[in-house]
């Protein structure tokens, strides 16, 4: 049964706590946009950092199986699940507080990537990703 009030909560598996995680992200790169980085081999990166990248590189495959598979379940499932990776990044990792600059601009890249998968599968939901909200 759809639920009015559930459907534009900030929290949960909805639309709009996808379009404010991709909002908050812009927010995030407007203050500081990340630089040209050579990936150095010798940066630790945390589980939640890991746990993106790996989520970000099955894009691919989701968007073939949703397309062969009719189901664009497949990728709103996508999109929850990146966002709540995104967000328990965001709450346990500092972003623009780091002090190394090389881990600071890994991790705005990180977070751009992540704001333009959210856009790209959304684009394919017919979901516009605002900048501001």
């Amino acid at each position: 049964m759809f639920d009015p009030e559930a459907s534009v909560d900030f929290n949960g598996n909805t639309g709009p706590f996808i379009q404010y995680a991709h909002a908050r992200i812009q927010s995030l790169l407007r203050k500081q946009q990340p630089e040209a980085l050579q990936l150095n081999v010798s940066l630790q990166l945390d589980v939640k950092e890991k746990e993106i990248l790996k989520h970000l590189m099955t894009y691919s495959e989701v968007i073939n199986q949703a397309a062969d598979q009719f189901s664009p379940a497949l990728i709103a499932n996508y999109l929850y699940e990146l966002v709540r990776l995104f967000n328990s990044f965001y709450q346990n990792i500092s972003v623009l507080g780091e002090p190394n600059e090389e881990l600071k601009s890994l991790r705005l890249l990180l977070c751009k990537a992540v704001a333009n998968n959210v856009a790209l599968a959304s684009s394919l939901l017919g979901i516009s990703m605002p900048d501001r909200m």
